[in-house]
């Protein structure tokens, strides 16, 4: 019967092993290809390139949008829940990779009584070590060890990107508050030349030189610019509370800054960009999350297949017992090594093979997504690159019609001084001129929000290589 036994406890150790071969062969693909375009297909934005992205923002020689965007950083939920899920992969990985060691625990105890009848009471003290240790013969504990480093990693690219996420949201404020700040200049002196025309024209209807429609419409362009210009300023401040709600700052504070900031010029840098859609690739976090997650998704799978193969696990302990009695002391000490287990499992109604479809589609799944992640972001880049190049060509003929316009609304007024146009040409003159000059700073703005744009898209200077 013993030699029974143990041939069977050989075989089984046997085909631990032949299974931990067979797993590893069996485990699906790790890193799956990303099927990235070899080139980009529009064209890359030339000048004004900087050396390093995750220096950008430093780049912009602009303090207080770098103070902005590291309040709202230190301010923002998403990224404090991405710090909190790096916590939470980090303790799941020390979990993981202590599975792949022995544990010990240590136990004592101390009694005192009598066990028989004529004998002294005894004093008992003892204490002793216990290890248990599973082998990871098939690579099940090794898988589900490298799935939480690959998690860790993961996470801290989620963490990069919600940071990166809250940088473009507050520059994407802040430019399109200085943006409102020009085009409420600009109506307000559109607003103040309205009201002077107005004023004029009363005064020449009352001396019968203009028509009192003339003077009508005067007074009717004169309330639209006021009316443009009251809802540009409430524009204006609904950017405000925005910065203020994204940054968590005083808003009396915040605005000394922004007004402060207004009066200073603003240019933004175009950020360096590599020439290769792969090189691109490797620094987005969103597109390193994903290939990561395909490897946990892996891992998962090995895992699921090891639960149906055998397994071996090896138990022992040591300790020292102490017995006082009648003024004798004895000293034992113990020690054990075993069993040598192996569980083979033979029948569970197919949960485990169930177990093992799920995981073989949740890793399909993972392909798929970090395939299609890849697609999104050439789109991204190829989009904001089209748009930088259609945006460069508009602004340059937005601004050769800004020049036209002003010189006829500069030959328009010289003309109505001379009694030569009317006031009705004089304004159309000056709502085209005043359109065309809102066009080239919407245009300008456009512009700016396009680089933050490619700076997210880009990965916004994520190295999978740093922590």
């Amino acid at each position: 019967m013993y030699r029974t036994f143990t041939h069977l406890l050989l075989l089984a150790c046997v085909c631990a092993l032949t299974a931990c071969s067979t797993l590893q062969g069996m485990l699906p693909a790790g890193k799956v290809p990303a099927l990235a375009p070899t080139a980009w297909q529009a064209p890359l934005p030339q000048p004004g390139s900087v050396a390093e992205l995750s220096k950008w923002w430093q780049q912009q020689g602009d303090p207080l949008l770098l103070d902005l965007i590291e309040a709202a950083q230190k301010a923002s939920p998403n990224v404090s829940q991405a710090l909190q899920r790096i916590a939470q992969a980090r303790a799941n990985q020390a979990q993981a990779n202590a599975a792949l060691f022995p544990g010990i625990s240590a136990q004592a105890s101390a009694g005192r009584g009598v066990n028989q009848v004529g004998v002294p009471s005894a004093t008992t003290v003892q204490g002793g070590l216990m290890a248990s240790w599973e082998l990871d013969l098939v690579g099940a504990n090794r898988a589900v060890s490298d799935a939480a480093s690959a998690q860790v990693q993961s996470s801290q690219a989620q963490w990069h990107d919600a940071r990166v996420s809250v940088a473009a949201e507050v520059a994407n404020l802040y430019f399109s508050w200085l943006h409102c700040q020009q085009l409420q200049a600009l109506a307000a002196q559109d607003a103040d030349s309205q009201q002077e025309t107005a004023r004029l024209m009363d005064l020449s209807a009352g001396a019968g030189f203009v028509s009192a429609a003339q003077a009508g419409l005067a007074r009717a362009t004169a309330a639209d610019s006021r009316a443009r210009l009251s809802q540009q300023t409430s524009q204006c401040e609904v950017n405000v509370k925005g910065l203020v709600a994204l940054t968590a700052t005083g808003e009396d504070g915040l605005r000394k800054q922004l007004q402060d900031a207004a009066k200073a010029p603003h240019h933004i840098t175009s950020p360096a960009m590599a020439r290769v859609p792969a090189e691109t690739l490797t620094q987005r976090p969103d597109v390193f999350a994903a290939e990561k997650n395909v490897l946990v998704a892996a891992a998962a799978v090995g895992n699921a297949k090891a639960q149906r193969l055998p397994r071996l696990s090896l138990n022992g302990s040591i300790g020292a017992m102490r017995v006082s009695s009648g003024g004798i002391d004895q000293d034992v000490s113990t020690w054990s090594f075993g069993p040598l287990a192996v569980s083979l499992p033979i029948y569970d109604a197919g949960q485990r093979e169930a177990a093992q479809a799920s995981a073989q589609a949740a890793y399909q799944t993972a392909v798929l997504g970090y395939q299609a992640t890849v697609r999104q972001a050439v789109r991204e880049v190829e989009e904001v690159l089209v748009q930088l190049q259609s945006l460069q060509a508009r602004e340059q003929d937005a601004a050769l019609v800004l020049q036209s316009y002003n010189k006829a609304l500069a030959a328009t007024q010289a003309r109505l001084q001379q009694g030569l146009a009317s006031v009705v040409e004089l304004q159309e003159a000056r709502r085209a001129a005043w359109a065309a000059q809102s066009s080239l700073l919407a245009l300008e703005l456009q512009h700016k929000l396009a680089w933050v744009t490619l700076y997210r898209a880009l990965g916004g200077g994520f190295e999978p290589s740093k922590p």
